[in-house]
């Protein structure tokens, strides 16, 4: 998995790729806290966001990809990948 959340996942049987992408642009600000100042110091939630905004997206049928699904929160990616290497057997 990538600072950004992505991830890939190979399937063996089939060879099949699928890219999981989290978006959303709601990203906690997270760092070091300043002893005097009690302010957070440094930029560590814009490099482990765990999540890409949607314009950062690489999964776009511009980039080759089919299939391409957004799921609600609590809705599992991998399920919906099961789901697709079902339909193709």
């Amino acid at each position: 998995m990538s600072e950004s959340g992505r991830y890939f996942v190979t399937d063996f049987k089939s060879g099949r790729k699928f890219v999981v992408e989290p978006i959303g642009d709601n990203h906690t600000v997270w760092g070091d806290i300043d002893p005097a100042s009690k302010k957070i110091q440094g930029d560590y939630g814009e490099k482990h966001r765990g999540s890409v905004d949607f314009e950062e997206s690489i999964v776009t049928k511009e980039n080759g990809f089919r299939n391409i699904k957004d799921i609600k929160p609590g809705e599992s990616p991998t399920d919906y990948i099961n789901q697709l290497l079902k339909q193709s057997v």
